[in-house]
């Protein structure tokens, strides 16, 4: 039996008819903690620019903190009460999938989730919508792009012991067939906040391995990075993570992440207009001692902005109504004026690699074909 919930809603935070609240869900704890701040500051600022411009439905937005970094079921049971007793009308924020899967049959029905975090594709829940990355979109052009110019065809899985680091290499095994007829051969799994490396690492040696698709997250990527280039593999296998941004590139630091991938849909170091005013209005607002804004943090600030745009374009909080509107909404942000689709958010995808302690961006990958 669980014990009754306590909301611990701030005195400042009310409820009533001028106000449209909505559950801010990102890690506070765990190894995703590492970029829970920029998520937090990314957010803060787009309510702050949609408020503003007028609000959404002509009151202003307000976000309520929710720790989304421990175990899935209590943040689920914290945001469905917040959603129950009316104190928050939408959730948006980053969190891992096993914390969405709890939080979406409980919430979704209710008020609109948007949520930002990159993912293993396939959720169909109504009233979820879907800022960021999926492997067909961001891994296999990756993959593809990594054969041709480096001639990858060997890869070694490490992820964590979960969801999306599951599914996503089921995906892998599929794309490394279809880029010039490679394979995975050999997979690894453990738990979220894992230390030791050493048995992984033996693993990758006595392969033929000469790529390491990294799906761990936060604290654990930049252990294992650590941990890797120590190890010397770091001169025989690149490694490609779909979950890599500046923060953790930083707390690795640049001894460890040589010959390193990200692909992901922003990037602090893209220098169109989109990515430049996005940086200014950061930097302005929260000084240069904030820190980096990557594309995790980022994509607060998108849920943020789709949230607003799902509701105004709706012109209600009825979860039915903007889902039945939801494929005409549009928005513009950091990653440029992007469009629903399916409740997906379809947008540009690059691929970069570790420059010390930035990323230089290589290219943009190509759209699935199927999708286009």
């Amino acid at each position: 039996m669980h014990r009754p919930l306590r909301l611990h809603t701030p005195e400042w935070f009310t409820a009533d008819d001028s106000t449209v609240n909505v559950a801010l869900v990102y890690p506070m704890q765990g190894p995703a903690g590492i970029f829970g701040p920029t998520c937090e500051a990314c957010a803060r600022l787009a309510a702050e620019e949609v408020n503003k411009a007028g609000g959404v439905l002509g009151k202003e937005l307000r976000l309520l903190e929710v720790d989304g970094g421990g175990d899935p079921q209590a943040v689920a049971r914290e945001v469905e009460a917040l959603v129950a007793t009316g104190t928050v009308h939408g959730v948006t924020g980053w969190h891992i999938s096993s914390v969405r899967e709890a939080v979406a049959p409980r919430v979704a029905h209710r008020a609109p989730y948007v949520y930002t975090a990159l993912y293993e594709g396939g959720e169909r829940t109504e009233g979820v919508f879907m800022t960021s990355e999926t492997p067909d979109w961001q891994l296999l052009p990756a993959m593809r792009l990594l054969a041709e110019a480096r001639g990858v065809r060997r890869w070694f899985v490490v992820g964590n012991n979960y969801v999306w680091p599951r599914r996503t290499a089921r995906a892998a095994r599929r794309y490394a067939r279809t880029c010039g007829n490679g394979r995975v051969c050999g997979e690894a799994y453990l738990p979220l906040g894992a230390e030791d490396f050493r048995d992984v690492l033996r693993r990758i040696e006595h392969t033929d391995a000469d790529g390491v698709l990294m799906l761990l997250v936060g604290s654990d990527a930049v252990r294992f990075n650590r941990a890797f280039a120590a190890s010397g593999l770091d001169q025989r296998c690149l490694r490609l993570s779909t979950l890599m941004d500046e923060n953790m590139l930083m707390a690795s630091g640049p001894e460890a992440t040589g010959d390193l991938f990200s692909t992901a849909g922003y990037f602090a170091s893209l220098a169109n207009q989109d990515a430049l005013d996005f940086h200014g209005q950061y930097a302005t607002r929260f000084g240069i001692e904030a820190p980096a804004p990557g594309s995790l943090g980022e994509s607060c600030y998108e849920g943020v902005l789709l949230l607003a745009a799902l509701i105004e374009r709706a012109r209600t909080l009825d979860v039915s109504a903007i889902g039945a509107a939801a494929d005409t909404v549009s928005y513009e942000g950091p990653r440029g004026l992007l469009h629903l689709h399916e409740r997906h958010v379809r947008q540009r995808i690059y691929l970069a690699k570790a420059d010390g302690l930035d990323f230089n961006v290589l290219a943009q990958l190509d759209a699935p074909h199927h999708l286009l």
